[in-house]
């Protein structure tokens, strides 16, 4: 009786899954690379896809049309980014405060548009938000934010960071927290690069947070 039970589990969770393939809707928006379908999708990219959104995504927004392009790499790649995004030891508003800089620093359009939200929900200032677009330091940050802040500009504008900040932000995140963000860093650079390779459209009717270089 239970290997009939288990043939039929397996029966229905096969069912299941075909179902859902069958009903896949992408949505994926692009521009130079043009958005792909559910039935275009290779095996390893179909696998990219279930990967993702069996995690803590809901949609494909963002470069993963671009990734879905070299599905081995995209699916590791999107993997680092839902931990660095979701399961981070680094503080959500610091996190989110992080991706703005990372988004300004490229002139990013869909990173900022996406990442501003998420940043107010997490408690960054909009002062802090507006200083950042500006391109200028923020005059009213909490500690914290000006530890991360220091860090992350010391690091892109001189490729280094000196013992004094090193030390600052080891003592704030720890080492985990401190690799965190560099890594966070390094996820939402690889993002920012696809995104602007691709041209990848906002919303629509949605203003241009940069202008175009």
């Amino acid at each position: 009786m239970s290997k009939s039970i288990a043939i039929a589990l397996s029966a229905i969770a096969a069912g299941a899954i075909a179902a859902a393939q069958t009903s896949h809707r992408l949505n994926l928006r692009g521009d130079r690379f043009k958005p792909l379908t559910w039935e275009q999708l290779t095996v390893e990219q179909r696998t990219m896809v279930d990967d993702l959104l069996s995690g803590s995504r809901g949609s494909l927004n963002g470069p993963f049309n671009v990734l879905l392009r070299s599905p081995e790499m995209g699916n590791l790649a999107q993997k680092l980014g839902a931990y660095v995004r979701f399961h981070t030891s680094v503080p959500r508003r610091l996190n989110e405060m992080a991706i703005l800089m990372t988004a300004k620093a490229w002139s990013c359009q869909y990173e900022w548009h996406a990442h501003k939200p998420l940043a107010l929900d997490a408690g960054l200032p909009s002062s802090v938000i507006d200083d950042i677009q500006a391109g200028r330091r923020p005059t009213r940050m909490q500690q914290d934010e000006a530890v991360v802040y220091d860090f992350a500009a010391e690091l892109r504008q001189r490729r280094r960071v000196t013992d004094e900040t090193f030390e600052r932000s080891r003592t704030l995140l720890g080492e985990q927290g401190l690799v965190d963000l560099i890594a966070l860093m390094g996820y939402y650079d690889l993002v920012a690069m696809t995104l602007n390779v691709d041209r990848y459209p906002l919303p629509d009717g949605a203003p241009l947070p940069f202008k175009e270089p």
